[in-house]
């Protein structure tokens, strides 16, 4: 097939019999192998990526042996394969740099050596860890919610589920104070411009799941609350704990409030390793003479509101949709939409779809009844035009007929 049209579509699933490596248990070829032998490789928060590498082999295994076995595959494609975690930790491996916080990183289990980045610049230490009961935890999570407004600080709030999440918003809502909630339905970008809401001061509580563990700089949040702590499951692992508890780690004032009627393991791990953590920052600060302050960090605009200034200009000087007919302007845009889909400019697509639902939903708008108006007078004049032509039509067929009887 290659030499008569040359490509093969699927040819991937049997690299082995090009590249040469004999079957079954020799390692693929990756593109760590295009790299020189004195490179270094940085493993960014390592604790998700290393799971990741040692559940890809099993993964891509299992569903391999089910095509292979209802004939969907020849054998050889079990081949081609990812690399296993002993294949990826082999001793001729450059230098690993691990960002992270697995316990096999803290530990060196891997024989290597760890470094740890507990010492902030800012003298910043971890947040105090309050345990409180879940029972009542609503009531007392307000109050607190009420005395940080009060000081004009912002709070985090994490939930297991996304209908919890949004009652409680809905209930911080209604108990007065601004509110809102994020989940997983929220697209990347509206989720960037709530968590800036959040910081200007739009509203003071977040409501959220799993979305508020990593990756969020918010130094004016000095409280996160963890309902339902003790529940265990992946978003109350000792890892969770630890990301989740961090968020606060922005704010002079930072709290945790964990609420629990039992302490689990993860629990008390992520406490230990919280309280071992401030006591180093503590003694650190102590013999240095540094004073804990908030981390200042400017908000920056995101990248839509960057993006949708330029290109409302340009839409406005291309189109003046008051110099034209509701129907041409609804056009243009949707032949414009089509052509940014295309060249794969999703969010402009989706602007230009927004704004044709709105000029087709504007029924007050003054063009929109104009034209509706010139096309009633067209459909009179037509409907006229043919009421007159049918009856002199009915009128010459009645006298004709009329002769005809005579």
């Amino acid at each position: 097939m290659i030499q008569e049209v040359g490509f093969c579509s699927g040819i991937e699933n049997y690299s082995r019999h090009l590249d040469g490596t004999a079957a079954g248990g020799e390692s693929p070829y990756t593109l760590i192998d295009y790299f020189p032998k004195d490179y270094l490789l940085v493993i960014d928060e390592s604790h998700v990526t290393l799971p990741q590498i040692k559940a890809m082999y099993a993964g891509d295994k299992q569903r391999k042996t089910v095509l292979v076995d209802h004939g969907f595959r020849l054998p050889s494609a079990m081949d081609n394969r990812p690399l296993k975690y002993e294949e990826f930790e082999q001793d001729d491996q450059p230098v690993h740099l691990r960002v992270g916080h697995a316990r096999q990183d803290r530990d060196g289990a891997d024989g290597g050596v760890v470094v740890e980045q507990v010492i902030r610049p800012t003298g910043l230490i971890d947040p105090e860890i309050i345990i409180h009961s879940a029972t009542g935890q609503v009531p007392h999570l307000l109050a607190e919610i009420k005395a940080r407004t009060a000081l004009g600080e912002r709070v985090l709030v994490t939930t297991l589920t996304k209908r919890l999440a949004e009652d409680l918003s809905a209930y911080i809502q209604e108990a007065g104070i601004r509110g809102r909630y994020l989940h997983s339905e929220i697209q990347t970008l509206e989720r960037v411009e709530i968590l800036n809401d959040l910081r200007k001061g739009d509203f003071d509580v977040l409501v959220g799941i799993n979305l508020l563990r990593e990756g969020l700089d918010l130094p004016e949040v000095s409280l996160v609350a963890i309902l339902d702590a003790d529940k265990a499951g992946f978003l109350r692992s000792e890892t969770s704990l630890i990301q989740t508890i961090g968020r606060a780690a922005r704010n002079v004032n930072a709290k945790v409030i964990l609420y629990a009627d039992s302490i689990t393991p993860a629990m008390k791990a992520a406490m230990d390793e919280t309280e071992r953590r401030r006591t180093l920052q503590s003694k650190f600060n102590a013999e240095n003479g540094i004073t804990p302050a908030t981390i200042i960090k400017s908000i920056r605009s995101s990248i839509e509101s960057e993006v949708q200034g330029p290109q409302n200009r340009a839409g406005s000087r291309q189109i003046n949709s008051q110099e034209m007919d509701q129907t041409e302007l609804i056009k243009l845009l949707e032949e414009e939409m089509l052509q940014s889909a295309q060249n794969l400019e999703f969010e402009r697509a989706a602007q230009l779809r927004d704004k044709i639902n709105d000029l087709k939903g504007r029924a007050d708008d003054p063009l929109r009844r104009r034209h509706h108006r010139r096309r009633r007078r067209r459909r009179t004049k037509s409907l006229a035009a043919q009421a007159a032509g049918q009856g002199r039509k009915g009128t010459s067929r009645g006298e004709g007929s009329d002769e005809k009887v005579s």
